[in-house]
């Protein structure tokens, strides 16, 4: 999907096209925040440190991408 796109869809007056374009931003946040919480455990920050960057508690993002 490119950036355009998704602009385009935001704007969009049309719901299934507003829709769809929320549901990628979502399934886009999605990715962004599992990359970033890698790279933040790689660089050896700790689960309360991700939780405050990410205002959740270290428990809730834990159980997210503990595993």
């Amino acid at each position: 999907m490119s950036v355009d796109r998704l602009v385009s869809a935001l704007a969009s007056d049309d719901p299934a096209t507003g829709l769809w374009a929320v549901l990628a931003l979502r399934r886009l946040a999605e990715r962004v925040e599992a990359n970033q919480v890698a790279a933040a455990r790689r660089a050896d920050w700790s689960w309360q440190q991700i939780g405050d960057a990410l205002g959740v508690t270290r428990q809730s993002i834990h159980v997210k991408y503990g595993k």
